[in-house]
């Protein structure tokens, strides 16, 4: 699939993949299927996002001064240069992940929650080298998610006493070529899944360990008892 190219310039954090990709996502300015050949990540502080102030409005025109208009874009808190890169493989199938990881904004799915005090939140660019009909890249989007939660879990990191499971701004862009024959099936028992499961698990794994390291002090993390 080629090696996407990974770039960070100022406030801007993007990956750029050989050709167009089919992408899926709830990214705030371009949700949904689309063809894109980039995901840009803006850095923003609590200074950027005062009561009043347009969060995709905001994103849609920082990036557009910065040439990423066409770019499935994410906003995120998280130090830029603490991103995480992993390309893993299960038999014919290459997967690639590239995240931001911040848990300042980390909760319980299923828990009632009160509107962030903080920003802090999980970005995913997810790349697999198959080309994937519109099933296929929906369950992709389904791995994908349980393994940045399997992560996060795995971390122990606690809200109120329960081990957070995500945050509430995370975002997820899964990608995949255009061209090829599309399959439908990307679950679990997939090359296609364990491939994606595999890297997003240890990107996401070892930005989490580096962002609760950075708050408590503490190297490393063990499971949650």
């Amino acid at each position: 699939m080629g090696t996407p190219t990974i770039t960070l310039k100022n406030d801007i954090l993007a990956v750029r993949f050989a050709a167009q990709q089919w992408m899926l996502s709830w990214s705030l300015t371009r949700p949904g299927f689309v063809q894109a050949d980039t995901v840009a990540w803006l850095h923003v502080s609590q200074a950027d996002l005062p009561v009043g102030v347009d969060p995709a409005g905001l994103l849609r025109g920082r990036m557009a001064a910065a040439g990423h208009d066409a770019a499935v874009q994410m906003m995120t808190s998280r130090d830029l240069r603490r991103h995480h890169a992993v390309t893993r493989r299960s038999g014919d199938i290459s997967a690639f992940c590239l995240a931001t990881v911040g848990l300042g904004n980390a909760g319980r799915v299923g828990h009632p929650s009160l509107p962030a005090a903080k920003l802090g939140t999980i970005n995913l660019a997810v790349q697999v080298d198959q080309c994937l009909d519109q099933a296929g890249l929906i369950e992709s989007l389904s791995i994908v998610t349980q393994a940045r939660t399997a992560a996060v879990m795995d971390i122990g990191w606690t809200i109120d006493n329960a081990v957070a499971t995500g945050t509430g701004t995370d975002c997820i862009v899964v990608a995949c070529p255009t061209q090829g024959l599309a399959q439908t099936y990307a679950g679990l028992h997939t090359e296609i899944g364990a491939a994606l499961g595999t890297a997003v698990y240890e990107a996401v794994l070892a930005g989490a360990r580096e962002w609760v390291a950075e708050k408590t002090g503490q190297q490393q993390m063990g499971n949650p008892g």
